[in-house]
């Protein structure tokens, strides 16, 4: 899906190196469930399981001819109650750097949103947030995403509580 400086595109094998390294930034692992630095053998077979299987798609975002972000949609079920699950992650270095975060943030969402319902017509979008992550759970309300019951998990090593969001079609913010 595409906006005046903004689109999703699919991720190719020249993409693996850079959703690598903006993966392992300090940013991201404090606020997904695992918090490990990946190793490149570690997200090869990552990479390798994911860029052939049909309940998956895994998206560049690309913001001023720039890839700064990846959205991986997972979970797809395109048979009977469309749904699926969502996550994503940005250059929160690069992006920090240019003074470009909020925007960033903001379009990427809205990218990922349009592209869940429009582009894989989903009924509704799943996913999680961590509990302390307080600034996603924001913007995840802006966008009419509902919060579910929490659960305590053991990931890394460490404890961390994890909210279900989901946003149904009808509920999502008109464009």
């Amino acid at each position: 899906m595409e906006s005046e400086r903004h689109v999703l595109r699919e991720a190719t094998t020249d993409d693996v190196h850079l959703m690598l390294s903006w993966r392992n930034q300090k940013a991201n692992r404090q606020v997904s469930k695992n918090s490990h630095e990946i190793t490149a053998e570690e997200h090869a077979r990552w990479w390798s399981a994911v860029r052939d299987d049909p309940s998956r798609r895994v998206l560049v975002y690309v913001r001023d001819d720039r890839p700064c972000g990846v959205v991986t949609f997972f979970d797809l079920r395109l048979d009977g109650p469309r749904t699926g699950a969502w996550g994503f992650y940005l250059d929160s270095d690069g992006l920090a750097e240019r003074g470009e975060t909020l925007p960033a943030w903001l379009g990427v969402v809205r990218e990922a949103v349009e592209y869940a319902f429009d582009g894989l017509h989903l009924d509704r979008l799943d996913g999680e947030v961590l509990e302390h992550n307080t600034v996603v759970r924001q913007m995840n309300r802006r966008f009419r995403f509902v919060e579910g019951t929490c659960r305590r998990e053991v990931s890394d090593g460490r404890e961390i509580t994890v909210i279900p969001i989901s946003l149904d079609r009808a509920d999502r913010r008109p464009r």
